[in-house]
C-alpha cells in the first residue's frame, strides 16, 4: 500500500530551493518540493509526502484529519514512517 503522509514544512534549503526540511510527527527529513514549484511554500505550510516528494499542499485541518486516519491504519502507516525515516533526499 502506498500512502501520502502530511508533514509540516520547516525550512526551504536556501542553496537548494527544490528541497525543504519537513516534520512528520517528530521525524524531520529533507523532502523534494519541486513538484510544487508553482505554489508559494513557507514555514508552517502542510504538504502531502510520498516517497520523499511533496505531492500537494494541504491545509492544517486536512493534515490533522489525515494523520488521525493514518494512525488508525497501524502497520501500513508505521512502514511508511519507517521508509521516510530511512530516506535521504539531500
Amino acid at each position: 500500500m502506498c500512502l501520502g503522509i502530511p508533514g509540516e514544512l520547516q525550512e526551504v534549503l536556501p542553496d537548494q530551493p527544490d528541497l525543504a526540511w519537513v516534520d512528520v510527527t517528530g521525524v524531520r527529513r529533507v523532502v523534494n518540493i519541486a513538484l510544487l514549484q508553482d505554489q508559494a511554500l513557507e514555514p508552517g505550510d502542510w504538504v502531502l509526502i510520498h516517497v520523499g516528494f511533496a505531492m500537494a499542499k494541504i491545509d492544517e485541518a486536512e493534515a490533522k484529519a489525515a494523520l488521525e486516519l493514518l494512525e488508525g491504519l497501524g502497520k501500513a502507516y508505521a512502514d511508511e514512517l519507517g521508509a521516510l525515516t530511512d530516506s535521504n533526499i539531500a
